[in-house]
């Protein structure tokens, strides 16, 4: 349709930002090269996932299209390739660039052409004595068998003998022990890359042969699995899937430089890729080590401003969590605000009250020293029910969650792994507390971002925390469903997918279309970090046709194309790509007042999320929060730092400046926001302190006996 963008391709197009962000002089320089880092990852996980799962479609369902394109499978391969080789040469530039700057603060990466006789020498040496016992050469020919390469590891490959009778030799960079950067000086901030040396030296890894080309090659293999089965089988499955997917079909193959087209023919065919797949690098194939860079110097004008979230200014420190949440509704923001003093606080207390009867959670993302792991067996070890519902299949987590679950069962935590064919995806908590009486009071938690300490410093998300007894009843229900493999179709005010949220959505869609139809002033907004759901993109476009005013934030692929004639000129979209991942999502129907509603909750607009995952999404009803949440959606409409707007073709403009405004930056007025917050309670604390301090105390009345 004419207003709607392959996914594929947009997606490309958001990592597109995430590589401006690497040019972008308004970061420090040490800053810059981390985002060339992220969109190396962003473009490895890209290929092995949805290229992956693109190439699977190509071979089994020729004749499949997408829905919103009607592109088949290998002309979407096409179109990703040619994108992909379009935006390298700015890949190679931001990195050189930024290293060319770096060279003023001391860092230089050092190649073998480029460093000194003195250099050359220790290196060689340094090869023969700290690289060459602990790796060996490979030679592979038509009478040897070609070995098995590792999927994002970078192997030297030589051809040798004569060009008429092809012989590879292949030496893997990485082994146990070998730093990948090897220092050359000025504490490391001078030095080269093992895999140069190792590049450098291959001749002597083959005495017998003469090494004619030589090159560095990194392959990317598939990851796209799926596991089958219940419970034990379930994970047992996940297990062996986990261990396989390293080994499954390469999908590309990056080499260094120009290399012998027999020798690189040769290559493809033993690797069962075709030339189409094959991708030249002139910078290094992996460009991880430039995080390690950010260690080795701690100026601040090469690096963000120092940030730490803040203890939440709406928490007070000697009141418990619980009767905080029943006394009303906390909404918390991330990373502007700390997850261990509120989140991890309501976890810890919880384990350790004598009347919390149960705790049950959906785990699906955990830091490595998960404080929510070791809260949870806690609470177990005290003798509370706790059920956890625990995402084997989250992508590229799924070995680190197989770990956790074999823990929590080790505490006496009850494990769950879902229902069978959907991921739940959902943030959701649920504790049970005995009341006065012999009730109980509940207290249900919904975020937009994962239970891990680590990311909820980097990501942005947000979280409700409520004692309404309507949503914990939703919440009991989604827990039941979970554990029978069921799934909720009727809820009291939650939003629950796969079969009770896009209805409801879709339907507080309608009625801002009647609303604009009626003469009045339709209003939708979402911030979200995917839009590709059909049938939600069919329904703003309906919306905009009818004069409904439709804002959007949506950081990554966007399938909808906004400011077409005839079709979604109402429609506005904005992406922001900045020091902290956008990861919550909000959406919004209707102006504001009573009769506006608000959303937070762990779905994108996707299908996958809005129909084929268990997702959680929760009304924002006390009026302070729905203001609180209004007054962060206009911010980040307004920010002009790192918000682009997309164009009526699809492309993405960098939001400019009118005359006299003042640059805003989203992220950095949040943060601003958090510290004046908590500055602002320590004042009021400090004069009501003074205030105590100069009241006099009250004249003692002198008593007299009465004299008889």
């Amino acid at each position: 349709m004419e207003f709607m963008e392959n996914r594929e391709l947009s997606w490309l197009k958001f990592n597109k930002r995430v590589l401006e962000e690497a040019t972008d002089e308004n970061n420090p320089l040490l800053e810059r090269i981390s985002f060339s880092a992220i969109y190396q990852s962003n473009l490895d996980e890209f290929f092995m996932v949805r290229v992956g799962s693109l190439t699977d479609t190509a071979i089994t369902d020729k004749t499949k299209k997408d829905s919103r394109t009607g592109m088949t499978a290998a002309q979407q391969l096409d179109a990703v390739f040619t994108a992909v080789r379009r935006l390298q040469p700015g890949v190679e530039e931001a990195y050189r660039k930024n290293l060319e700057e770096l060279s003023a603060f001391g860092f230089e990466q050092v190649t073998m052409e480029t460093a000194t006789d003195d250099e050359r020498t220790f290196l060689e040496l340094y090869f023969k004595r700290e690289i060459k016992p602990f790796i060996s050469g490979v030679v592979v020919n038509d009478a040897l068998p070609f070995p098995f390469l590792k999927n994002k590891s970078i192997y030297a490959v030589a051809q040798l003998g004569s060009k008429s009778d092809v012989s590879i030799g292949i030496i893997p960079t990485a082994y146990d022990h070998g730093e990948r950067m090897i220092p050359l000086g000025k504490g490391g901030m001078r030095f080269i890359l093992t895999e140069d040396v190792i590049l450098h030296f291959a001749h002597l890894m083959f005495k017998n042969y003469k090494v004619i080309d030589r090159a560095l090659i990194r392959i990317t293999r598939n990851a796209d699995i799926m596991a089958t089965g219940k419970g034990e089988e379930f994970r047992r499955n996940m297990e062996e899937l986990v261990a396989k997917r390293t080994k499954l079909a390469p999908v590309r193959l990056e080499i260094s430089d120009d290399f012998s087209n027999d020798a690189l023919d040769y290559i493809c065919k033993k690797l069962k890729i075709k030339n189409s797949r094959v991708f030249t690098s002139r910078i290094p194939l992996d460009v991880s080590f430039l995080f390690a860079l950010q260690e080795l110097d701690d100026s601040e004008e090469l690096h963000y401003t120092k940030r730490s979230p803040r203890v939440p200014a709406v928490l007070s420190e000697k009141k418990s969590m619980f009767s905080q949440i029943k006394a009303k509704d906390i909404l918390l923001s991330y990373p502007f605000e700390s997850m261990t003093s509120s989140f991890i606080r309501l976890l810890q207390e919880s384990a350790a009250d004598p009347k919390v009867t149960s705790i049950k959670i959906t785990l699906y993302r955990l830091a490595r020293n998960s404080k929510v792991i070791d809260a949870l067996c806690t609470a177990a070890e005290n003798g509370k029910e706790v059920l956890v519902m625990i995402e084997l299949r989250a992508r590229f987590d799924e070995a680190n969650n197989i770990e956790w679950s074999k823990v929590l069962q080790e505490a006496g935590v009850k494990v769950i792994y879902g229902p069978r064919d959907y991921k739940a995806h959902s943030k959701l908590l649920l504790i049970t507390r005995k009341a006065v009486g012999g009730e109980f009071d509940y207290v249900t938690q919904i975020g937009t971002g994962n239970y891990n300490e680590k990311t909820s410093a980097i990501y942005t998300d947000l979280m409700l925390l409520t004692a309404d007894r309507e949503i914990a009843a939703d919440a009991e229900a989604v827990f039941s469903g979970l554990l029978n493999g069921t799934f909720v179709e009727n809820t009291n005010k939650l939003l629950v997918s796969p079969l009770a949220l896009r209805p409801q959505i879709l339907s507080m869609m309608d009625e801002q279309i009647e609303i604009a139809k009626s003469g009045g002033e339709g209003y939708i907004a979402a911030k979200v970090n995917s839009l590709c759901d059909k049938v939600i993109i069919t329904k703003l476009a309906e919306a905009s046709q009818a004069g409904v005013k439709i804002e959007l934030l949506v950081r990554g692929i966007c399938c909808i194309i906004p400011g077409v004639e005839g079709y979604t000129e109402n429609i506005t979209v904005r992406s922001i790509v900045g020091r902290f991942l956008e990861h919550s999502r909000i959406f919004i129907f209707g102006k504001a007042g009573k009769e506006q509603k608000i959303y937070i909750g762990s779905a994108d607009y996707m299908s996958r999320n809005t129909i084929r995952r268990v997702e959680v999404a929760a009304p924002v009803e006390d009026e302070k929060l729905k203001k609180r949440i209004r007054d962060m959606f206009a911010v980040m409409m307004k920010d002009n730092v790192k918000a682009r707007i997309m164009q009526n073709d699809g492309t993405y403009i960098h939001a400019e400046r009118k005359d006299g405004e003042e640059m805003l930056n989203s992220q950095e007025y949040f943060y601003d926001e958090a510290y004046k917050r908590l500055e602002d309670k320590k004042a009021r604390q400090e004069q009501m302190r003074i205030n105590r301090s100069k009241r006099k105390p009250a004249k003692k009345r002198r008593v007299t006996k009465n004299k008889k």
